[in-house]
């Protein structure tokens, strides 16, 4: 390591809320005190400040501004449902709509876990990837998405910034993020590169303030649609708005603007 001439952190703000900045700190003192170091982080609070001070000597420091809007190549959209019928509305999904991979984002890793075990039930080839995984088990899990193997990567946020991963037609959220930033990360995972894609996040009425909290970071107002031909238990999120069904888009067996199927499912294999 004393030949160390250039340290880049990136995603700085990620690596402390992943609890990294102890080990961060332990490679900064094996590096040669005269280096350049980068720093990139999407936030700045305190401890991000004090570790720069400390990493940094006379930086320059250049701010740009924070992208609160998801990619026009991105058609995104809220499922409403009660949260006894999440799973099933899931399988639903990824039975009736036109997809050649996807990326499910969860909040917690057990929750990951549990997600994949579930979809690895009802016969779907689904790899999971967050922080408790060895590297080598990443590794192994982005490769056979990558290749096809897998159908559906099952991940928590530590996928949702710095993964580049090509050709992903949907990302669903199978959980709502709680900051809102995040929502922009992780529906940035797919229409990459000019190529267009699809999001969706399935939405229990527990998750309201989440969801407001992102449409007023994106300012703008999700739609919230129903998936037609799902037999649908009541949900108090019905009432909020006037949800609109597939039908009363007219986009039954036809493809929307920006990647939107809906017809017979076609799986990557």
């Amino acid at each position: 390591m004393d030949r160390i001439q250039f340290v880049v952190l990136d995603e700085a703000d990620r690596m402390l809320d992943m609890g990294f900045l102890p080990d961060v700190k332990r490679i900064l003192m094996r590096c040669p005190k005269k280096r350049q170091t980068l720093l990139f982080s999407a936030t700045i609070p305190p401890a991000i400040e004090s570790l720069s001070s400390w990493a940094l000597v006379n930086p320059a420091k250049i701010e740009i501004g924070a992208r609160r809007s998801p990619a026009d190549t991105i058609r995104h959209v809220m499922y409403p449902v009660a949260l006894a019928q999440k799973n099933d509305l899931l399988l639903a999904l990824l039975d009736k709509v036109q997809w050649e991979s996807v990326i499910l984002f969860c909040r917690t890793r057990r929750s990951a876990d549990e997600a994949a075990a579930f979809l690895k039930r009802h016969r779907h080839k689904a790899a999971v990837i967050h922080s408790d995984r060895t590297q080598k088990e990443r590794q192994q899990a982005l490769d056979g998405f990558k290749s096809g193997y897998y159908e559906v990567l099952v991940a928590t946020d530590v996928a949702a910034r710095g993964l580049d991963i090509a050709d992903v037609s949907h990302v669903i959220n199978y959980e709502v993020p709680e900051h809102p930033e995040d929502y922009v990360h992780r529906i940035g995972r797919t229409g990459r590169a000019q190529a267009t894609g699809d999001a969706f996040t399935l939405m229990t009425a527990g998750d309201a303030p989440h969801v407001h909290a992102i449409e007023r970071f994106i300012s703008r107002k999700i739609d919230r649609v129903r998936l037609e031909g799902f037999n649908y238990q009541y949900s108090a999120l019905f009432d909020e708005d006037r949800l609109g069904s597939l039908a009363d888009r007219k986009t039954r067996g036809v493809r929307l603007g920006k990647g939107y199927f809906f017809g017979p499912a076609r799986r990557r294999r």
